[in-house]
């Protein structure tokens, strides 16, 4: 199981890397075919979040689903026991799961998780045209600033292929986001589950052929 730690403002110490390549030795217990995890550990420098100043994603990837989480503390050791915990809750269900459905459920197991806030991301403005603006390649990230604001854009370009609604609900529960996009097996179009009051789940679908007018033009 290969694990790799990435820091964003932020320096990690070898012996941090220690503490936490041997607390994320459990998941070879629910996830025994695991290939890589991926742990994102970020320091917001601002005084004013010092209660969450320390951030930490964990993703584990292996032949099935993605499960992720994260978590965010005032120190770092915090903020890896509380991502864990809730990354051992999410592979322990993902693990059930998957043995029910040996016992006799049929279907296919869903395919790669596809990250909901890093898709809806919001329009970039023009730019020169030797910035790049939008990533290019699956896998690839790209950063860029909102305008004049400090507010900075990242992106991230996933494959998507066509899953049934119950797979997208089982895989946004799996990675703990609250929505979730995917294209639907059925009818090919884009949809976003999302979480609603209680054990209620809705559907957001796309009209993906719909036509684009210019100005003056009518239907």
């Amino acid at each position: 199981m290969e694990i790799v730690v990435t820091g964003r403002n932020t320096e990690v110490k070898d012996s941090f890397r220690t503490h936490l390549s041997d607390k994320l030795q459990k998941i070879e217990q629910f996830a025994p075919h695991t290939q890589r995890v991926e742990v994102e550990i970020t320091h917001e420098p601002n005084p004013s979040q010092n209660d969450t100043s320390e951030r930490i994603e964990i993703t584990v990837r292996d032949k099935g689903p993605v499960v992720r989480a994260e978590a965010s503390a005032s120190d770092r050791y915090g903020a890896l026991d509380l991502a864990a915990q809730k990354l051992f809750e999410r592979l322990r269900r993902k693990h059930e799961k998957l043995k029910n459905r040996r016992k006799g459920d049929k279907r296919e197991h869903p395919v790669e998780d596809l990250p909901i806030e890093e898709l809806l991301s919001k329009p970039e403005p023009e730019v020169e045209e030797e910035e790049q603006r939008i990533p290019r390649e699956p896998g690839e990230t790209v950063e860029t600033p909102l305008g004049d604001s400090p507010a900075i854009v990242r992106q991230k370009l996933y494959e998507a292929k066509p899953m049934s609604i119950e797979q997208a609900i089982d895989e946004m529960e799996l990675v703990g986001h609250p929505f979730y996009l995917f294209i639907d097996e059925e009818t090919k179009q884009p949809c976003a589950a999302y979480r609603r009051r209680g054990w209620t789940y809705g559907v957001i679908r796309l009209d993906a052929t719909t036509s684009d007018y210019g100005p003056g033009e009518e239907s």
